[in-house]
């Protein structure tokens, strides 16, 4: 039987980390940043400017261009940079992102390290 960080580790095994710093210089270019938490954490913190809110829950729907909720954003060859509140759902999203056939997905963690960095955030 699996643990949560059993699935913690094996979405850490394939979805790079990057620090807050580089994920901040990659904003403002083609990469595409999506906040994974849910509506209502979004509201209470705001977050990455331009970022897609996408919640964990619904990123299988979302990435998959087959189905009637795909969103158009989600080009299997762009950049991805996924965050959340402190890199877990950032990391279980990616997985199942690279899972279905995108490669250059990483994790900059969470919100608040991102924040307290200087990053370029909205409401």
């Amino acid at each position: 039987m699996k643990t949560a960080t059993d699935y913690l580790d094996e979405a850490n095994a394939v979805v790079p980390k990057i620090s807050t710093e580089a994920g901040i210089a990659k904003h403002g270019g083609d990469t595409v940043f999506i906040d994974v938490r849910d509506g209502t954490d979004i509201a209470a913190s705001g977050t990455i400017a331009g970022a897609l809110r996408i919640p964990r829950g619904m990123m299988e729907f979302r990435a998959d261009d087959s189905h009637p909720l795909h969103n158009e954003a989600l080009k299997k060859d762009a950049e991805f940079v996924l965050i959340c509140g402190a890199g877990g759902q950032a990391a279980l999203a990616g997985k199942t992102m690279k899972e279905m056939g995108f490669s250059n997905v990483s994790n900059v963690g969470g919100f608040k390290a991102w924040k307290d960095a200087g990053g370029p955030t909205e409401d």
